[in-house]
């Protein structure tokens, strides 16, 4: 697998993201909120499509701040300042219309505690002005609930190596399902695509790949349209699921099954060792995968060079540097 592999026709894997994030001065006060990985790594990688909601529904910059806040059994949007400003209704349609049109976007990132924007914990205020609860922004509602296997993540949680990793994973993965149902759904071609991330779903979740292997088998006999929908909808929900040093180290050890009989005594003893460093946390998760890189190159394997596992995205993230 090459680095070329990840980067679709056409150019880069194309993300929505919350404007402010980009350093555009977009925000309640004129300012911004750039941030220096999304605009410094990330985008060397990921081409990002800005949605500021509050912008696009017409209040102004600078403009008073907007929260959430309880009325009854609803959750308004309304000025801080004069709460006779509601923009709920704007900001839930501006939602709806957004999520209907990014067809060609494989993630998303959301500013964090935004009204408009935050993905959750944003806070929901009582009508006398005190905290109440926490839930999502408006517009974030509306994206979530209309793409619910889109990778949706918040700038503040990608400081998280475990967090990030996962949303970037999701990325590339979700954008080869797109670019599969693009080129046209065969059994076949099924059967391959489940084939080639078993490693990576064993990872994240083995009951999920247990159940998607049953949807791969019946391809020849279901109707594909509602086998993508049920293989997709598997797919996406089983990388939610975060996967643990346990999880990895069992994917290690199955990944050394397919070298033994090519490595001697001192190899396999090596190989065994860094897989137990790594579980029990004394590396991180790229010292035994870039060895194991190592012995297949020596040692081919075509299945396990069709595995994304082993290449889940580009190595000059580092991601796997970190977990």
């Amino acid at each position: 697998m090459t680095e070329t592999q990840y980067i679709p026709q056409g150019g880069k894997i194309r993300i929505g993201i919350s404007s402010c994030l980009l350093g555009e001065k977009v925000r309640f006060d004129s300012g911004h909120k750039r941030d220096s990985y999304i605009n410094g790594t990330l985008s060397q990688y990921f081409d990002f499509i800005p949605y500021c909601p509050e912008v696009a529904i017409g209040l102004g910059i600078p403009r008073q701040p907007i929260r959430l806040v309880r009325k009854g059994e609803q959750v308004h949007v309304t000025g801080t300042r004069d709460p006779a400003l509601d923009v709920t209704d704007k900001l839930h349609a501006y939602g709806r219309k957004t999520a209907g049109e990014i067809d060609d976007i494989s993630g998303y990132i959301l500013k964090k505690g935004s009204p408009s924007c935050g993905m959750e914990r944003v806070k929901i205020y009582h009508e006398n002005g005190h905290p109440l609860d926490q839930g999502a922004g408006a517009f974030a509602e509306e994206i979530l609930r209309a793409r619910p296997l889109l990778p949706v993540e918040e700038e503040g949680r990608l400081g998280d190596p475990v967090l990030r990793e996962n949303f970037i994973v999701r990325v590339f993965v979700y954008h080869r399902w797109r670019q599969l149902l693009h080129e046209g759904l065969a059994p076949g071609k099924l059967v391959d695509f489940h084939s080639d991330h078993k490693y990576l779903l064993l990872a994240h979740n083995q009951a999920a790949y247990r159940r998607m292997g049953r949807l791969v088998a019946e391809a020849g006999n279901m109707d594909l349209a509602e086998l993508a929908e049920n293989y997709g909808a598997e797919l996406m929900t089983a990388l939610t699921h975060r996967a643990t040093r346990k999880q990895h180290t069992n994917v290690l050890q199955h990944l050394l099954g397919y070298l033994r009989d090519h490595l001697d005594d001192g190899d396999r003893q090596e190989m065994t060792e860094v897989i137990e460093q790594y579980r029990i946390g004394q590396v991180p998760l790229i010292v035994p995968i870039v060895l194991l890189r190592h012995h297949f190159r020596r040692h081919p394997d075509a299945y396990i060079q069709r595995q994304h596992y082993l290449h889940p995205h580009p190595d000059e993230l580092m991601l796997r540097n970190t977990i």
